[in-house]
Parts: C-alpha cells; sequence; structure tokens
C-alpha cells in the first residue's frame, strides 16, 4: 500500500503533466480526459489520475461535467474580458507590493527567468505557438509578483495565467508582430523592476495582459476551441 506522501508526490506529478498536456494544446477544448486511457499514459493508477483532474478543476483548467466525466474547458470570447481585467486588477497590486518588498535574490530571479523567457523562440517551425515558450512566459509573469507576501494572491495569478494561457494556445493566429511586441513589453516590464518603480510597472503590465487580450478578441478562437 503506497504512503500518504507518495501517493501525494504521485498526485502533483500527474497534475504537472496534465497541466502541460492541457496548454500544450494535448487535447483540444471540449474534449474528454479518460481516466483508463491517462492513467495508462502516466503509468500511474486511475486513483491519482483522478485526483490530479479533480485538483485542476479547482483553479478552472479542467472542467468537471456531473455523469459525464472530466473535459478541457470550452473557451468563452464573452469571459475573456473579465479574466484579463481580474488579472490586471490583482497583478497591478502584486507587482507594486513585490517591488516594494522584494529583495536581490528576487530581482535576479526576474532577469533570470527573462532570460530564459527571450532565448525561447515564441512560434515553431510550423508558425504555431511555441509550448516551451508559454511556459517560460508564464514563469516570468508569476517571477513578477512572487515577492508580494501574499500566496492568495499568487495563486489566484498562477489560475488566471495558466487560464490566459490556454487562450493564448487557441487563439486563431499568433502573429511575428504580436512576438515582437511582446517581446518589447517584457524588457520595459524589466527596466521598471530595475528602477523600482511599482506604478510604471503596473501600467506596462496592464498594457501587456491587453495587448495579448486584444489579440485572441480580434482574430478569434479556433473553431475547435470556440464554446458552443
Amino acid at each position: 500500500m503506497a504512503r500518504r506522501g507518495d501517493s501525494e508526490t504521485l498526485s502533483a506529478e500527474a497534475r504537472e503533466r496534465l497541466r502541460h498536456d492541457i496548454l500544450a494544446g494535448r487535447w483540444a477544448p471540449g474534449d474528454k480526459l479518460q481516466l483508463i486511457a491517462l492513467s495508462e499514459d502516466y503509468g500511474t493508477s486511475s486513483t491519482v489520475v483522478r485526483e490530479a483532474l479533480t485538483r485542476l478543476t479547482a483553479v478552472g483548467l479542467v472542467e468537471l461535467i456531473p455523469n459525464r466525466g472530466f473535459f478541457v474547458p470550452r473557451l468563452s470570447l464573452a469571459e475573456l474580458r473579465d479574466f484579463n481585467e481580474l488579472r490586471c486588477r490583482s497583478e497591478e497590486f502584486g507587482i507594486a507590493l513585490a517591488i516594494e518588498r522584494g529583495d536581490l535574490s528576487w530581482e535576479s530571479g526576474i532577469f533570470g527567468a527573462h532570460h530564459t523567457l527571450e532565448r525561447t523562440p515564441p512560434l515553431g517551425v510550423d508558425g504555431t505557438l511555441n509550448a516551451d515558450w508559454v511556459a517560460a512566459h508564464a514563469e516570468f509573469h508569476l517571477h513578477l509578483i512572487s515577492a508580494c507576501g501574499l500566496p492568495v494572491l499568487i495563486e489566484l495569478s498562477r489560475s488566471l495565467t495558466d487560464r490566459a494561457s490556454l487562450y493564448l494556445r487557441w487563439s486563431r493566429a499568433v502573429t511575428r508582430s504580436l512576438a515582437d511586441a511582446t517581446k518589447r513589453d517584457h524588457r520595459e516590464l524589466l527596466d521598471a523592476v530595475a528602477d523600482r518603480d511599482g506604478e510604471r510597472a503596473g501600467t506596462l503590465l496592464r498594457a501587456h495582459y491587453t495587448r495579448l487580450t486584444e489579440h485572441i478578441l480580434g482574430e478569434g478562437l479556433m473553431p475547435e476551441a470556440a464554446a458552443g
């Protein structure tokens, strides 16, 4: 019989693999996540997979439909603006606190996360969004607020970041011009952090998130991703 600590470790590993695969677009929004197939694929029990899916349901990355099972959530452009506004307001506050409270180690970590992001191509050879860039992008933004001292805000931001990443993954087109503009946004954010200018950082963060949101709203979602 597996010990509790071992079970929690297995669940965490399965949860992270599922999260990565969902954000990478392995399944389209609306696809059912089959317990038996996933347990075989991940080499673990269906109980572990169920627990991992349940945890992801709590943060909005998986949808549980009673009597039907677990699904990748459908995406709705109507709710995207709401997600963006909540993300902007929470992270404007978070980055101001982080700049006020963060030490040199925090600042160095941001520069390291930015270096990884800069070195990761946003687009793959086929012109689609690179899953490694999506992960590096999320890590950079979460690091920006990591010194705010508010675990609840950090967890909220982590959840909203994953939802935003899912929308970006299934947007109809990610252009080179958008990728270049996003890179400039990140450099300006880095400068604001280095200058310890919380107000400017918050303004830049809102402009950056709004740029991405307006792009998705303008281009629309791939047909297989849109809510019915």
